[in-house]
């Protein structure tokens, strides 16, 4: 589904990326971990078609990025760090904006249950101004799921939620995948990675140097695993 060849990325004199390999199947969920600097937003964004790299290849479904970036873009739920989100809009605003760019119909109908499913309905018509971090969160997370896209790209998703919201937005995640949805999250949380992911890839120092199978595995193997791989000298 999800296919990189020698990816670097190159800022001024500094490698953020350098030589990422990396193969994601089809309805897979899988976590990117790694220390803060690593690399891991960056390969994101490149996914996410936002920044080219300097060099390798990309393709998602079979579509080489170079040639094919918009159509790419329409296979992609994209959820960054800023929320993308108009704060003088309602929730139900927001969504039936997303949902009309891309094309969708019954849009109005689709926003409402989204904003259900994540626990929003009674501020259905409040301006997002006015909500906390966590509400922001939570709207953005229906936003990049809008137009039911094929693959999700999750930049720290559990970032300003409290359980009860960690655990709607895992809900979330885990219906996207049972309608054959491939996620990629970007995390430092490894209790939510370890309950909802496949699997976990680990970036240092813009390379990957682990690519290893979560299933049945529990928190504090993750935890365990991670330090050996990056407070061990792995580079």
């Amino acid at each position: 589904m999800i296919v990189a060849r020698k990816l670097t990325k190159q800022a001024d004199d500094k490698f953020i990326l350098r030589g990422i390999d990396l193969e994601i199947n089809k309805g897979e969920t899988v976590a990117i971990l790694g220390p803060n600097g690593a690399g891991k937003s960056t390969l994101l964004k490149v996914l996410a078609t936002l920044i080219k790299p300097t060099s390798g290849l990309v393709s998602i479904k079979g579509l080489e990025m170079k040639k094919s970036q918009h159509e790419i873009r329409k296979l992609l739920g994209y959820l960054p760090h800023s929320s993308f989100l108009y704060d003088h809009f309602t929730p139900l605003e927001n969504l039936v904006f997303y949902g009309a760019a891309y094309g969708m119909d019954h849009i109005e109908e689709k926003a409402v249950s989204l904003i259900s499913s994540v626990g929003l309905s009674f501020f259905l018509n409040e301006p997002v101004k006015n909500f906390s971090r966590g509400m922001v969160q939570r709207v953005a997370i229906a936003r990049a799921i809008i137009h039911d896209p094929e693959v999700l790209l999750l930049d720290e998703p559990h970032t300003g939620l409290d359980q009860g919201a960690a655990d709607t937005l895992n809900s979330v995640i885990l219906t996207m995948k049972e309608k054959g949805t491939t996620t990629l999250m970007v995390t430092h949380d490894f209790k939510q990675a370890a309950e909802i992911c496949e699997r976990a890839v680990v970036i240092k120092n813009g390379k990957l140097i682990a690519n290893f199978c979560l299933n049945g595995k529990d928190v504090n193997f993750l935890h365990s695993k991670y330090t050996e791989l990056v407070e061990g000298g792995a580079s």
